[in-house]
């Protein structure tokens, strides 16, 4: 009996009648095996069609799209991105590509505008209105109203003589030779036209503005970008009591218990003024006790310490604390100030920990 069939009767079970919304079409099933070659070469058609739209975009980087990057670096107000449907969805991400890479900008509904939302706008932003037809209504309904308050607009269509185009102050041509879609319906090379040209003033806007790996950063602290580059040393290291130290009088037993107190791995070995003198690691004492001239009950961790150590500045990012261990293969790194001075201390467990690496 074939499934879905009650009784031989060509019926759908109650459950799967009650189940399915009658406003939705079942799928049509598989009924020949997948031809693997079709799916990779209409996949590769699809590249292949989105690659000719995105270089068909390089000469199309001329005065208007100078133009429209002097707007915006010139706006004191925000990039207010707008767009239906698809190109409300490239819309939203050029919007949130602005916002993180220094050019503040948000995305407004056109529907949403009409209806309240367009007191979001106000006069000192720049409106981006996404539209690939250049006719979208309900992006033309709210432009009078954007043009009264004396906003600049800025269109992005792929019709240079669309009625969005003919009334923006510039335009920016996205159009494509045609959609990778074999129905020429769905908005595919379209859509990633109009997502690389927004990439391209967002980029340009960056860099324009000087825009650094620091600043970026700020906008995302939650990140693992933004914990390698604002993270600092001082941050993360031992201080104060926390911090294993013994003066060059101190005996190979008494470094040892310090290291075992402090659990680093190691002491720092300082003068009366707190100087930093040298490092007593778990690497010297394997070598003190390889040594057949070193007695362990008589030594002087000062005879035995690692002059010069490899030190960094409590003010570093917490990330060159990490090269630099990664560099000369240890473990962990003395925080001295500007004076030579011991500041703290941190080993690769306080990075690991504060996810650094």
């Amino acid at each position: 009996m074939a499934i879905g069939h009650v009784n031989g009767i060509g019926r759908a079970p109650e459950w799967h009648r009650a189940a399915t919304p009658m406003n939705l079409r079942p799928v049509p099933a598989v009924s020949q095996p997948l031809d693997a070659g079709a799916l990779v070469r209409s996949a590769r058609a699809v590249i292949a069609t989105e690659a000719i739209a995105i270089r068909e975009l390089e000469p199309r980087v001329d005065a208007a799209f100078v133009a429209a990057c002097s707007i915006i670096l010139a706006c004191s107000g925000r990039v207010v991105v707008s767009g239906m449907g698809k190109s409300g969805h490239i819309a939203r991400k050029i919007a949130a590509t602005l916002a993180s890479t220094g050019t503040p900008a948000f995305f407004v509904h056109p529907g949403e505008a009409s209806h309240g939302d367009l007191g979001m706008i106000t006069g000192p932003d720049v409106v981006l209105a996404l539209s690939n037809s250049g006719e979208t209504e309900e992006l033309l309904t709210i432009l009078p109203l954007i043009k009264r308050q004396g906003n600049a607009l800025i269109a992005m269509t792929g019709r240079p003589d669309s009625s969005l185009a003919r009334q923006a102050d510039l335009h920016l041509d996205v159009s494509v030779s045609s959609e990778a879609c074999p129905l020429g319906l769905a908005p595919t090379a379209s859509t990633t036209a109009a997502l690389v040209m927004g990439d391209a003033l967002a980029v340009a806007l960056l860099e324009a503005r000087g825009f650094t790996a620091e600043d970026f950063a700020l906008s995302h602290p939650a990140g693992s970008l933004g914990r390698r580059l604002l993270l600092r040393i001082e941050d993360v290291m031992h201080r104060g009591a926390g911090v294993p130290v013994v003066g060059a009088e101190a005996s190979l037993m008494e470094a040892l218990l310090e290291m075992g107190r402090k659990g680093l791995g190691m002491t720092a070995i300082v003068d009366a003024q707190q100087q930093l003198l040298g490092v007593f690691t778990d690497g010297d004492l394997r070598r003190a006790l390889d040594d057949p001239g070193v007695d362990p009950r008589q030594a002087r961790v000062r005879d035995l310490m690692t002059r010069h150590p490899k030190t960094i500045g409590p003010e570093r990012l917490a990330a060159e604390a990490a090269q630099m261990m990664e560099t000369h293969k240890i473990h962990a790194l003395l925080v001295t100030d500007a004076d030579g001075r011991l500041a703290g201390a941190l080993n690769i467990h306080d990075l690991l920990r504060a996810r650094v690496v």
